[in-house]
């Protein structure tokens, strides 16, 4: 896309950007409602995520397992590194998952005086839990749409997630962050 500066009436620049090729007055509508629904889109999943939480269980701890099941151990400034988050809030988070016996420290192999972070068998039911908790609430979300329609949804978010990935500065790559683990069976269970 490239930039363009122009001037107005008034003496004042004008920055306007050229489309893409290929696109134009259609595109550039879906485009204004698409920006004018992620924020409904945000506001809609804190929503949920309010109404979803319980007094006994902290919600943004319990999202912080996701990427030691799916990653392995980690040090505790990569785990708040990878998601984004102020290293002092993650302490705090940490700290309620050890103390709730969902992750433990083992000493890290590179250098014995760091640590690193390892879910633990009641970390992974947790998890599990969270993640069958919000697949009943989307299926009943979406209770009203065919196949293809949550298909096309899955696929399209996807895409979109990682494009965006793609271009956060320091962001870990393209992959996908926040999906749960599907591989995860809770302790006792056989796949």
């Amino acid at each position: 896309m490239q930039r363009h500066a122009l001037c107005t009436d008034s003496g004042r620049p004008f920055v306007t950007t050229s489309a893409p090729p290929g696109s134009g007055p259609e595109r550039s509508a879906h485009i204004r409602t698409l920006a004018e629904e992620l924020p409904r889109f945000l506001r809609l999943v804190q929503a949920a995520r309010t109404r979803l939480s319980s007094p006994t269980r902290d919600r943004a701890a319990l999202l912080l397992l996701n990427p030691l099941a799916r990653l392995g151990p980690l040090r505790q400034g990569a785990l708040a590194d990878l998601v984004h988050s102020d290293p002092s809030t993650i302490s705090r988070h940490v700290a309620a998952l050890v103390e709730a016996g969902l992750v433990r420290r083992v000493a890290d192999e590179a250098d014995g005086r760091a640590s690193r972070l390892v879910i633990t068998d009641a970390g992974l039911a947790a998890l599990v839990a969270l993640r069958d908790e919000r697949e009943v609430h989307l299926a009943s979300v979406t209770a009203a749409w065919s196949d293809d329609d949550v298909a096309t949804l899955t696929a399209l978010l996807s895409r979109f997630l990682d494009d965006l990935a793609a271009v956060l500065p320091g962001y870990p790559g393209t992959a996908p962050t926040s999906a749960p683990p599907t591989d995860v069976t809770p302790p006792g269970e056989n796949p």
